[in-house]
């Protein structure tokens, strides 16, 4: 070794030291940051600036990488916390918040514990939100309240360089007690529908029955206003040929249904007699009177 140095001499090993010294400088000043991180840059304890992804350099020996943050997003884990509605329910919300850090340099210098500030945020915004609201509007308007809670969340942690991408809210749990009681509600308005619409059913068929008793009677009706129309125009037929004719063109017409009826009688099929009025022969005697008076 000796006789190495000796060989070298004072110059190389002031020159090896140097290039030594310039080899650790750029490895040092060269930082290569991939596509799912940021690196937070100090100097002398003081933030100095903030890497991105692909290759960057600082300043050796006074630059010094402090923090490697991940830029992926982050769920918490299932939180659940009790809760107090308007209507004085007490529910247990399981929550789950997903967020990233994308700004790093304000997340690292103003918040020690992020997951368990977010988790005490998200805990404190889902009571209040619920103790606004009733059991049954937790309920139903779960994506309103969801939607509610997020913005609510990305307020409170804006200072901290965080946001939240997504806030669900996966069970509301009510207490044994409550839960029967609703079963029993439940149950009693399944009843309640089921005997108003077997009421309306037998409403609508008194309605439907009644209906068609009005129809039959309006159809009686019609058939006796038809029936009684063509009363009256024979009638009034009858009286016209009166007046045009006389006396003698009403004999001729009893006489001719006189002969009609009597012809009928006897082309029956069970008529083995036929019986002939009194005054059968006067009246075919008024038709051939009343013919011979036409020609």
């Amino acid at each position: 070794m000796e006789q190495l140095l000796e060989t070298i001499g004072g110059g190389g090993i002031a020159t090896l030291v140097f290039a030594a010294f310039i080899i650790l400088s750029v490895y040092k000043a060269v930082n290569i940051v991939s596509q799912s991180e940021k690196h937070v840059v100090e100097r002398f304890g003081r933030l100095r600036t903030v890497l991105g992804p692909g290759i960057n350099f600082i300043v050796p020996f006074l630059d010094r990488v402090a923090h490697e943050i991940s830029i992926l997003e982050r769920q918490l884990p299932n939180a659940s916390q009790d809760a107090i509605t308007a209507d004085n329910v007490l529910v247990q919300v399981e929550t789950s918040v997903f967020y990233r850090i994308i700004e790093p340099e304000r997340t690292v210098y103003r918040i020690r514990d992020v997951d368990g500030a977010i988790s005490t945020t998200v805990a404190g915004i889902v009571r209040a939100e619920i103790g606004k609201m009733e059991l049954d509007e937790v309920q139903a308007n779960r994506a309103q309240l969801i939607s509610t809670i997020k913005a609510s969340v990305e307020d409170a942690v804006d200072d901290w360089g965080i946001e939240v991408t997504r806030a669900e809210i996966l069970d509301v749990n009510l207490d044994q007690a409550t839960r029967e009681a609703m079963l029993q509600q439940l149950n009693a308005e399944r009843e309640r529908r089921a005997q108003v619409t077997r009421a309306e059913g037998e409403k609508r068929a008194v309605e439907l029955q009644a209906d068609a008793e009005l129809y039959a009677a309006e159809q009686a009706a019609k058939a006796r206003r038809v029936e009684a129309d063509a009363e009256a125009y024979a009638t009034g037929v009858v009286a016209k040929a009166i007046q045009d004719n006389g006396l003698e063109a009403a004999q001729y017409q009893v006489a001719l249904k006189q002969v009609e009826s009597l012809t009928a009688l006897g082309n029956g099929p069970a008529a083995s007699t036929i019986v002939v009025p009194a005054n059968a022969l006067e009246a075919f005697g008024d038709a051939f009177k009343l013919l011979r008076g036409r020609a």
